[in-house]
């Protein structure tokens, strides 16, 4: 999961410096209710934040959940935007902004920059996550924060009409599989299969998150 993580992680900083991105830094984003800085922001905290825990305290008492388990216990899924969680996610996004798109890009290289050294270092397997109470295991946080790149990037790609870029297989493997676990879990599986193999009899929406 390391090394998924880590290419995931690249293709999302290089984007990040992107002059469409910076020009259209104040402007509304493709996700409502929140501007292009603050998906950058957010976009770059899915970087930077993984050196900080995973070096973080560990707290002892924090339950060890699933992967799944972690989704099935987030107060934002399938919450809407005036959601109290929401709300704070798009406030410290817009916050994070605040310095500018080349304080957001350069933030995101250097943390790229130190996370091999930090994983090869990890002894503990284990990453707290204070906003929550509770911890993942370090290869299943690291595929939280690689699904949040490879969707928020996208979001931005679309915020500033530019092409998506290209992920590798693998981390594409990673994301998809983990929207297709979640969509069974939120909607079962009879409508996932319909929405996958049959456009006919397709719902609406099969949305994971």
């Amino acid at each position: 999961m390391k090394e998924t993580y880590l290419r995931a992680a690249a293709v999302a900083a290089d984007f990040l410096s992107a002059p469409a991105v910076a020009g259209a830094w104040a402007k509304p984003s493709a996700l409502e209710m929140m501007s292009v800085g603050g998906l950058a922001a957010h976009l770059s905290r899915q970087i930077t934040m993984v050196p900080e825990l995973v070096e973080g305290p560990v707290e002892p008492d924090a339950p060890i959940v699933s992967l799944l388990g972690h989704y099935t216990r987030v107060r934002w899924r399938g919450q809407p935007l005036d959601n109290e969680t929401n709300q704070q996610i798009r406030g410290s996004a817009e916050d994070l902004a605040a310095p500018g798109p080349a304080a957001i890009a350069i933030d995101a290289n250097l943390a790229l920059t130190a996370i091999p050294d930090v994983l090869d270092a990890d002894d503990r397997g284990i990453v707290y996550l204070p906003w929550t109470g509770w911890s993942l295991r370090t290869a299943d946080f690291l595929a939280t924060r690689t699904l949040e790149i490879v969707v928020h990037t996208d979001d931005l790609a679309a915020s500033v009409g530019l092409p998506t870029p290209e992920f590798g297989a693998d981390a594409v493997d990673v994301v998809v599989t983990l929207l297709a676990r979640l969509s069974v879990q939120r909607h079962g599986a009879v409508p996932v299969l319909r929405g996958l193999a049959r456009a006919e009899r397709a719902p609406v929406s099969i949305a994971a998150i």
